[in-house]
């Protein structure tokens, strides 16, 4: 009986705590502190929007073409599309830049020329066709002269032969 109560009587040695969970946690409270302050010195300020708007070319220039007749995909053939364009770009100098660039101005060209080969009558027929091309086109254009924009796209004649 003695040794049970030897036994009882002393005392178990303590368990150590594991610091796991501890380090866990500061590592996480870092990871989300970290993304937070990435955020916020990250973020566009009011300053960097007003400073993009006004990097945008004051006035406007036109760049006209001489007219094109195109040959449309309609099934069976037959039919072409008649259309004067003209861009309206950007910046009062861009247009005078384009005009004296000689081959920007045949890129510019053949993209529209490419552009209206692949439209049908029925589509060109339409409102909504003309205004989806003048998209496309205006969209392709500015891609070919980037950084220059195409802020619109104008038709003076369209004539579609059925």
């Amino acid at each position: 009986m003695a040794d049970q109560a030897a036994t009882q009587a002393a005392p178990e040695p303590a368990k150590k705590k594991s610091k796991k969970g501890l380090l866990i946690g500061i590592v996480g409270l870092l990871v989300v502190g970290g993304g937070g302050a990435a955020y916020w010195f990250t973020r566009p300020t009011a300053e960097a929007a007003e400073a993009a708007e006004a990097a945008e070319p004051e006035g406007e220039s036109v760049v006209s073409f001489e007219p094109f007749v195109v040959n449309l995909a309609d099934a069976g053939g037959g039919r072409y599309l008649r259309v004067n364009v003209q861009l309206v770009l950007a910046g009062a100098e861009t247009g005078a830049e384009v005009e004296e660039d000689a081959v920007m101005k045949v890129r510019l060209r053949s993209e529209v020329l490419a552009l209206l080969t692949e439209q049908t009558s029925d589509t060109l027929m339409t409102t909504e066709g003309k205004n989806t091309l003048k998209e496309a086109i205006s969209e392709r254009a500015s891609h070919s002269i980037e950084p220059h924009k195409v802020r619109d796209v104008l038709f003076s004649d369209f004539i579609v032969q059925r």
